[in-house]
């Protein structure tokens, strides 16, 4: 119920500028997103990879309604990429893109027009581009501008929300050579006409998924940072015979980093998902959702414990 409110809460512009106002409010959100600029987001991704990890960088914001702010979106995708690549990293640093950020609300083709770029940015370094999936309504737009973009830039992936009901087929067409899906959980408030509603339910169809994409041909990424999921992570890579390397972990920034660092001491590729950005709240909101602990968090922060 807590989860509910929280995620109906992340589309409040109400609470959102009641949130985003309140002082202690940025001491709870620097736990979860890296900075609000560039060379923040530069200096956390260097930090990371130094320590042995991966990144995933996304440059925070969504539902964008104007060209100008799309194409805006866009060109800070460009501009990240660009201080990405004198650190030499190649594919340990990739970003994420939201295609409602990029102008998939006006249009698809819009939205390919400055995906194209930002995964010609990308292409340029040795780096790659995962398309993040968003609410159940854009699912089959964000797959139609996927098989796009993969015609030339095969490498770019795509996140698939275990929690939906269409997510097992999406699995299936999606297991292939090259391709790259992150799969997890889904942190929208979907109904129950698309989408499983209790915790042990999206867990079950998690695992399902996890089983068509690990005995796929595809490189699956695991993004959970729940300790049963990695267990059966581990089995299902025995059972299809993948070796490390052929998989990776998906965890978020500020979340578990002890487990981040012992799955990539062990010889993981561990990639953390890293957000920057000033438009930080429905991110932040859905991060409130997902764990107790973390309005535990943010109750004690805001209680200056």
């Amino acid at each position: 119920m807590l989860g509910q409110l929280l995620l109906a809460t992340s589309r409040s512009r109400l609470v959102r500028r009641s949130v985003s106002g309140f002082p202690l409010t940025r001491k709870v959100v620097d736990r979860f997103v890296a900075g609000e600029g560039v060379e923040e987001a530069r200096d956390a991704v260097a930090r990371l990879t130094g320590s042995g990890l991966t990144v995933t960088v996304d440059h925070l914001g969504e539902e964008t309604r104007d060209a100008d702010a799309a194409a805006a979106t866009a060109a800070a995708y460009t501009r990240l990429l660009e201080a990405l690549r004198p650190l030499g990293l190649g594919e340990r640093a990739e970003v994420s893109v939201k295609l409602s950020a990029v102008g998939q609300e006006l249009s698809d083709e819009l939205a390919l027009e400055n995906a194209t770029a930002i995964c010609a940015a990308a292409s340029a370094g040795g780096s790659y581009v995962t398309l993040d999936m968003e609410d159940h309504t854009t699912v089959d737009s964000t797959l139609a501008i996927l098989r796009k973009l993969r015609v030339e830039y095969p490498s770019t992936g795509v996140a698939i929300q275990s929690y939906l009901f269409r997510s097992e087929d999406d699995c299936r067409d999606l297991a292939v050579s090259g391709s790259r899906v992150r799969l997890v959980k889904g942190a929208y408030n979907e109904p129950p006409s698309v989408a499983h509603q209790g915790r042990q339910e999206v867990d079950r169809a998690y695992v399902r998924c996890l089983r068509i994409l690990m005995a796929g041909q595809g490189y699956p990424m695991v993004a959970t940072h729940d300790d049963r999921l990695i267990s059966i992570t581990e089995v299902l890579a025995d059972r299809f015979g993948r070796a490390v390397g052929e998989y990776e972990y998906q965890m978020l920034y500020g979340i578990r980093t002890d487990r981040q660092e012992a799955l990539a001491g062990a010889g993981h590729t561990v990639r953390v998902y890293v957000p920057y950005g000033d438009d930080w709240y429905g991110y932040f909101m859905r991060r409130l959702a997902e764990r107790p602990a973390n309005v535990a968090f943010f109750l004690r922060a805001l209680g200056g414990k």
